[in-house]
This record gives structure tokens, C-alpha cells and sequence, in this order.
């Protein structure tokens, strides 16, 4: 049934696990390999399923959380121009996320029960937003850099093996290259701007520097769920493997404006044609991902807060949509 379980086993919600059917997975995994997608209503293997749950989740999370550090920036944002531009990213962001929720509620997890476990703290969301935007210039290079991680990310994984995660991804990679526009004309204008607004851009890159590469994950050799993601077709590439394509294209353009990151071994090896630099504190990354980072508790007081202050909201509309619910014959 669509959105519904329809393997025998079940996920952490309660019921035994029981072994794969060798020919249905067989048939799941020939369906991939033709580069055909995986809908709801298919069968799939659980391990396929609970991996998806995972990772669609996590993204959605990651778009709503994703939206609090820039969102107290609109009310200061220099110009009214700006103010709206800002303004219609941070609604993007919050869209996203409703795609992306949408999308996961086909395999069988409410949408409830996934809000649920953010703010708990079960769920995971991207480790970059638990930083904080200090002046104006991290918005910029928010918008610039974490944006274009985020799309390199994305286009490579709307190849993916489970249709409507690919085509909510195609739907918000659309979005996302206004919203990475906005960024570079921001850091541009900074760049290019006066002794004062130059200095604030390149602390604010300064500050994130280590978060963006922590941004795509942990090196591969200790992903735990890369190998198995990658022959499924949810993942289309590995972390190193983006993490290089991120920095062939984005730290030419930093360099161009004149600009630095805060690491002297950041290289282009001629002879391999792989970025080089100082591996960053993975401990860090493991300590903000399970909520000992500088904004984890704001972060989620902020949207406890908005689930609690929406309540009624959502009770109105169950009570309403209940009244008016014909009975059947």
C-alpha cells in the first residue's frame, strides 16, 4: 500500500525482522541496475528503506533547522532589497524541507513521529547549522558556500534509485542555484566593498572553513554507510568524492576575489589532480552531530517552541477536516 510498510519486516517501530526474499531482492536490485526507479508501492529491501528514511529525513531537518541561522539576520540585513531577498531564501529553505518530509512519509514514517525525534534529538540534521551567523558576511558566505555544497550534493543524488526523493530533489536543486547566486553577489559586494566590509567576509570564511569540510560527511574510509548506499543508488557519489568536487569549483572563485581559507595546505596536487589540505577536527564533527555544539540547544529550543506555539493550528484543522469527513455507507 502506498506509503505503507510493504515489506514483512518492519523498522525500529517494533516488529521482527525477517530474512530478505533472495528473488525480490534479486529483481529490486536489477530494476536499479537498468537505472529504473523505486516507487513507493515497490518492494524493497528493509536495510534500502530504513536508509532512506535516514537520509531524506536528516535532509528535511536539515532545511528547517538550516533556516535559523540566516532568519535572524533579516530584520538587520543592510537595505530593503536584501531584506526580501533574504526574506524569500529562508521561505525556499522552509518549502524544502515540506518536500522533502512529504517524500519520506511515502516510506512509512509520519511526519509526526519524524518532527518528533528532531526535537528529541533521535534525528540528525547537517552539522553546519549549529553555528552561529555572527555579522552579516556569514549569511553571505552561508549562502555561497553551504549552498553550494548542499547542490553538489543534490544534483548528484536526483540520479538517483527512489523516485520522489529524486524528483524532490530536481524540484528544490531549481531553487537552490537562485539561492547560490544570491550568495556570490553578496560575497562579491563584500569583496569588493570597503577596507571594513573585506574583513568581515574573510573572517566569516575564516569561521566556516573547518564546517565546510565537515559538510559532506566523514572521510570514507570510516563512513559507515557508504558502500551499501552507493550499490543501491541513493547516494551517487561518496563524501570524499564531493568534498573534491566542491573544492575544484568553489575555491578557484574565493581565490579569485582575492580572498583566503585558513589553511596553508590547502593544494591542488598537479600530479593526482585531488585538493590537499589539513584534515579537519573529525572529533568536532562527532561532538556537534550528537548536540554538543555552540547552537545544537538554541536550535532546537527554537523549533520546540514553533512546534508547541502550532499547535492549535493543526488541532483546528483536524478537528475541522474530521467534521466534515462523510462517514462510509
Amino acid at each position: 500500500m502506498y506509503g505503507q510498510l510493504s515489506n514483512p519486516e518492519v523498522d525500529n517501530w517494533g516488529a521482527k525482522i525477517q530474512d530478505e526474499d533472495p528473488e525480490k531482492l534479486a529483481e529490486f536490485e536489477a530494476i536499479i541496475e537498468r537505472g529504473e526507479k523505486i516507487e513507493p508501492q515497490d518492494w524493497m529491501p528493509y536495510e534500502y528503506r530504513r536508509q532512506l528514511i535516514r537520509m531524506i529525513e536528516q535532509h528535511a531537518h536539515s532545511e528547517i533547522i538550516g533556516a535559523l541561522p540566516e532568519g535572524t539576520w533579516i530584520t538587520r540585513a543592510p537595505g530593503f532589497r536584501r531584506k526580501l531577498a533574504l526574506m524569500a531564501k529562508v521561505q525556499d529553505e522552509s518549502g524544502h524541507a515540506q518536500l522533502l518530509y512529504a517524500a519520506a512519509e511515502t516510506l512509512g514514517k509520519s511526519r509526526e513521529d519524524m518532527i518528533n525525534d528532531l526535537i528529541s534529538g533521535k534525528s540528525k540534521y547537517s552539522n553546519v547549522f549549529n553555528y552561529p551567523a555572527v555579522t552579516w558576511a556569514d549569511t553571505a558566505v552561508i549562502a555561497f558556500l553551504i549552498d553550494a555544497g548542499a547542490i553538489v550534493n543534490q544534483t548528484l543524488n536526483s540520479k538517483g534509485s527512489y523516485g520522489p526523493y529524486c524528483r524532490a530533489l530536481e524540484r528544490i536543486c531549481y531553487e537552490e542555484s537562485f539561492h547560490l547566486k544570491y550568495g556570490h553577489d553578496s560575497v562579491v559586494h563584500l569583496a569588493t566593498g570597503t577596507k571594513e566590509q573585506r574583513a568581515m567576509v574573510q573572517e566569516a570564511l575564516n569561521r566556516w572553513y573547518q564546517p565546510i569540510l565537515h559538510f559532506h560527511g566523514p572521510p570514507d574510509k570510516v563512513s559507515a554507510h557508504t558502500e551499501k548506499l552507493m550499490k543501491w543508488k541513493v547516494k551517487m557519489a561518496t563524501n570524499d568524492e564531493m568534498r573534491q568536487q566542491f573544492l575544484d569549483m568553489y575555491v578557484p572563485k574565493i581565490w579569485e576575489l582575492g580572498l583566503t581559507f585558513p589553511d596553508p595546505n590547502l593544494r591542488k596536487n598537479p600530479e593526482t589532480g585531488q585538493w590537499e589540505f589539513t584534515d579537519p577536527d573529525w572529533d568536532e564533527f562527532k561532538r556537534v552531530i550528537n548536540g554538543d555544539g555552540p547552537c545544537n540547544a538554541e536550535r532546537l529550543a527554537v523549533r520546540r517552541l514553533a512546534e508547541e506555539n502550532g499547535r492549535w493550528v493543526r488541532e483546528a484543522l483536524r478537528q475541522n477536516n474530521e467534521q466534515y469527513v462523510a462517514p462510509l455507507a
